[in-house]
């Protein structure tokens, strides 16, 4: 397929449309009829309900309705679930409350949902809930994790003494102790890994309907996928038929993690539309992005590593305590549990571990996934103690990580944690990573930095991740008489490609024009089953099952292909979208035998695969940062970034580079200027806005020197690793050691993320100040 087919840079078919306003997001549909939803939220971060008084808001003009907890408990409506199990310390089950539709006796952070508001317009709808009158009775709030944890802290569930939401671990304490005890050096780092806000593009929307006729519900959402929705609204919120629930998900500007769960929103709005017998539209505004959709991170980690006289690391031991919000969101416990505790050796050989996760609830928002989910959290835990490691064995940096990572020699390797690596030289990547970052010639650089006043470091993490195990995928693939095909997948693009990647794969297998294939997503009607796109799930699942379904359908169309040029299937062969019988010069294309089939079965030419990876792929890599600091103000500029990763196969170079762009800018903005702040008495949150909370733009951006080690992952026929969290997890350590290492001649040796121009320059002049200087 030359320039359309796996492995060329094809620019993306959805840009011409994306780029020119031609895209069709939630906030675009409008249905005829439709009325308008806003919501009242909670100004309180904890407080009792002692009532609520809309009358006043159901008289205001336009309003059609005004709902309350009462209404959606006495309709029997649901709560949204967490869908993880929890337990304490000695393994017995703890409850898991769910998050309500609508508030009814407490509310328990800012921003939790109290009414809904229904009218003619928006306007009319956002003035009627000014009139609501909530009688909040003010309760003890707990902020932060440090709070909650206090023997005086005020209890927020029944059920979770000490407001601990569960206790999780892994390994062996016992084996870890004596690893300790017979230590040579003993490397201790205690971290925070701030709370984040995800900051998508588009904020969430919803677009509801029923047909009273049909008796079904109709969402559109925005979302990253369409089927999960479907079912916790059918089992747990709305509690309707599955069947009677279609989930249409348009055009998605950003995910990120935050869209993979189901919001009171679509419930409300569905029901309220079938209260209403018209359609309800409700667009969210940046606010409520904010206050309500679910947070990121949140974790403070104290770990260890004993170390023996030669610099090997025996055994590492964690211990995490993490901030869950109010309410234990869908799959939040797993995120600082397993998804983090399950990559704490990262790329090293270390042969011991025991780890322990708490989760805590606080009055704030749920905090769940977040681009990366868990493994980012585990990389910078791992990267900055191998810093520390260096540091307390004198060994460069560099050399403390190569006495340490797993040689290509060992895969598989099974990790101290149950993964087992596949493939990947890590030792490869870290030493290309220096060479291109010309490592060796830093101390030239900083010298000369130093001349203009600046402190340059330079720092690096070596990562490895999982991805793609999150359940099986289906694809259909379907060929139109006119030579289109037309691809069927229940992944869901919030702005990754998708529609490139799969047409690529398609047109690369059956040999027809790139632009003749067409990728629909995000219908549960059109596509019956699917798990969506989180954890870097969609190529390294979706790929293999649109290629399966594709040469389904070459099988298909081979045996039609010799019935129509009279010859055995065994002697007709498939290539650049034609069927040739051997040493013959009989053909027929591709269209002519989906014309065929078309004759003979509605089906037409087409197949249907499902395919599910065994075990998860293990992306790999090595980034190096370097910065400059100016002492006079704590500003860091990112100077230059490096980039040597492993992700298998590559099906577009583009997308690939576009992926780890933008997986570094969030995590280069995590670690210099991103975290959410609540006020510690109000549990009110601060930074609430982008007048607060501060993202990396295009000029924060450094120059990125891209290059691969690729080797094809055993995990999946096509021996694609993904990529989509890879930038987000490389950075933040990477970074930060950055600015550690420009900060070390001053005597500094630990800074807490994010490294703001602020907290930097209050560093330098406590370093000066205990320095004398």
């Amino acid at each position: 397929m030359g320039r359309f087919g796996l492995g060329q840079p094809v620019l993306r078919a959805e840009d011409p449309r994306l780029l020119t306003g031609r895209g069709r997001y939630t906030a675009d549909i409008d249905l005829p009829g439709q009325a308008h939803a806003v919501y009242l939220r909670s100004p309180h971060a904890h407080a009792a309900i002692d009532g609520i008084d809309i009358d006043n808001a159901r008289a205001a003009p336009g309003v059609q309705a005004v709902y309350t907890g009462a209404d959606t408990a006495a309709a029997g409506l649901g709560e949204i679930p967490c869908l993880i199990s929890v337990k304490d310390a000695g393994g017995r089950r703890l409850p898991r409350p769910g998050r309500p539709l609508l508030a009814r006796d407490r509310v328990r952070f800012v921003g939790d949902t109290v009414a809904m508001v229904v009218a003619e317009t928006r306007e009319q709808a956002v003035a009627a809930s000014e009139r609501i009158d909530v009688r909040y009775r003010p309760l003890p709030v707990v902020a932060t994790m440090e709070d909650a944890l206090a023997d005086s802290a005020p209890l927020l569930w029944d059920g979770a003494p000490g407001n601990v939401a569960f206790h999780w671990s892994l390994g062996d304490a016992g084996a870890v102790e004596p690893a300790f005890e017979t230590a040579n050096r003993i490397a201790r780092v205690t971290l925070v890994n701030n709370r984040v806000v995800p900051c998508p593009m588009e904020p969430r929307a919803v677009v509801a309907d029923f047909d009273a006729t049909s008796g079904r519900y109709t969402l559109h959402t925005s979302s990253q996928g369409a089927h999960l929705i479907r079912d916790l609204l059918a089992g747990h919120t709305l509690k309707a038929p599955a069947d009677s629930i279609r989930v249409i998900v348009p055009d998605v500007g950003g995910a990120f993690g935050a869209k993979i769960f189901h919001y009171a929103e679509e419930a409300l709005g569905l029901w309220a539309a079938r209260q209403l017998r018209r359609p309800i539209k409700w667009i969210g505004e940046r606010l409520e992005a904010f206050t309500c959709d679910t947070h990121g991170r949140d974790q403070q980690n104290i770990a260890e590593a004993a170390i023996d006289a030669d610099g090997r690391v025996l055994a590492l031991r964690v211990d995490t305590i993490a901030n869950m919000g109010a309410y234990l969101n869908c799959f939040a416990p797993a995120i600082p549990s397993d998804m983090t505790g399950r990559m704490l050796t990262g790329a090293y050989d270390i042969p011991l571990l025991f780890a322990t996760c708490r989760g805590i609830y606080t009055n704030t928002v749920p905090v769940d996934a977040y681009r990366g989910a868990g493994r980012p959290e585990a990389s910078y835990l791992i990267e900055r103690l191998m810093e520390e490691v260096g540091r307390v064995t004198g060994l460069p940096s560099d050399e403390a990580r190569r006495r340490n990572l797993v040689p290509a020699a060992r895969m598989p390797y099974r990790a101290a944690t149950g993964r087992v690596y596949d493939t990947g030289d890590f030792d490869r990547n870290m030493t290309d990573a220096m060479a291109t970052a010309a490592w060796t010639g830093a101390a030239e650089r900083r010298r000369e930095a130093a001349e203009r006043g600046r402190l340059l470091g330079i720092g690096m993490s070596v990562y490895v991740e999982a991805c793609g195990t999150n359940g099986e995928e289906e694809a259909a693939v379907r060929v139109g008489d006119d030579g289109s095909v037309e691809v069927l997948i229940g992944t869901q693009s919030a702005g990754q490609g998708h529609e490139t990647a799969y047409a690529q794969i398609v047109a690369d297998a059956l040999g027809v024009p790139f632009d003749a294939v067409r990728v629909v997503q995000g219908d549960t009607d059109l596509i019956p089953f699917g798990n969506g796109t989180g954890g870097s799930r969609s190529l390294p699942t979706g790929g293999p099952v649109v290629r399966t379904a594709a040469d389904e359908v070459i099988a298909h169309g081979t045996v039609l292909a010799a019935r129509l040029l009279q010859a055995d299937a065994a002697d007709v062969s498939f290539a650049d979208g034609r069927y040739r019988v051997v040493d013959d010069d009989r053909t027929i294309d591709l269209p002519a035998v989906a014309r065929a089939a078309a004759e003979e079965d509605t089906a037409g030419l087409s197949a249907t695969a499902r395919y599910g990876l065994n075990a998860a792929t293990y992306p790999n890599g090595c980034h190096v940062a370097e910065v400059e600091i100016d002492p006079e103000t704590g500003a860091t500029q990112v100077v230059r970034y490096v980039v040597v990763d492993d992700f298998g196969v590559v099906v577009n170079p583009l997308l690939l580079a576009g992926q780890i762009h933008g997986g570094v800018a969030q995590g280069l903005g995590q670690a210099l200027m991103e975290r959410a702040i609540y006020d510690r008495d109000s549990a009110q949150l601060v930074t609430a806005s982008f007048l607060d909370y501060a993202l990396p733009r295009a000029a924060d951006m450094p120059p990125m020197e891209i290059a691969y080690n690729n080797i094809p992952c055993a995990a999946n026929p096509m021996g694609i690793k993904g990529a989509g969290e890879a930038g987000a997890i490389a950075a933040c350590p990477a970074v930060i050691n950055a600015v550690l290492d420009a900060l070390a001649p001053l005597g500094v040796r630990h800074v807490d993320m994010p490294a703001t121009p602020e907290t930097i320059w209050r560093t330098i002049q406590a370093a000066n100040q205990a320095a004398g200087r």
